[in-house]
């Protein structure tokens, strides 16, 4: 079962390699790994996409706050939260696939951000599911690159993390 974690840490310089280290000496995969500033620059919000049953979860989270520069750990379910995440995605595009290819673009949203003779290339916000189907229908034109940011997630409506 996938699990995100939204977790509050002061800014200063080696608290993202204790956070990742914690997982890694203790054998816990990241599915993905989001940081970045939070509203406050003191702070920073590192989102992590991990799986793993309740019970590992929940001993991560107890882990995690022992850290002395961890402020908060938070879990954020799907319900009660908005996960995003973005993919820019280069493919081949010669003239007669173009056509397609913006039509695909443009009923998923998806920006052209990049044209050349022979490559377009798009940038995507959206859920896991939506980028991968994004992706799927794109193989038949040729992916040639593909980079996304990872999970990034937040409280919906007036929850705050």
């Amino acid at each position: 079962m996938r699990h995100v974690l939204s977790i509050m840490v002061a800014n200063n310089a080696g608290v993202l390699g204790r956070i990742v280290g914690l997982f890694s000496r203790r054998a816990y995969n990241i599915d993905s790994l989001s940081v970045g500033t939070s509203e406050d620059q003191r702070f920073t919000r590192i989102t992590v996409s991990l799986q793993g049953d309740n019970n590992v979860v929940d001993q991560i989270q107890k882990q995690l706050a022992k850290l002395v520069d961890v402020q908060d750990v938070l879990e954020l379910k799907p319900e009660a939260a908005i996960y995003r995440e973005l993919c820019l995605v280069k493919v081949e595009a010669n003239a007669t696939a173009r056509p397609d290819i913006f039509n695909v673009a443009t009923v998923f949203r998806a920006n052209i951000i990049d044209v050349s003779t022979k490559t377009i290339t798009m940038e995507l916000t959206g859920d896991l599911n939506k980028i991968d189907a994004f992706i799927e229908l794109m193989k038949p034109y040729g992916v040639l690159e593909v980079v996304r940011t990872g999970l990034t997630a937040i409280s919906r409506g007036a929850g705050k993390h």
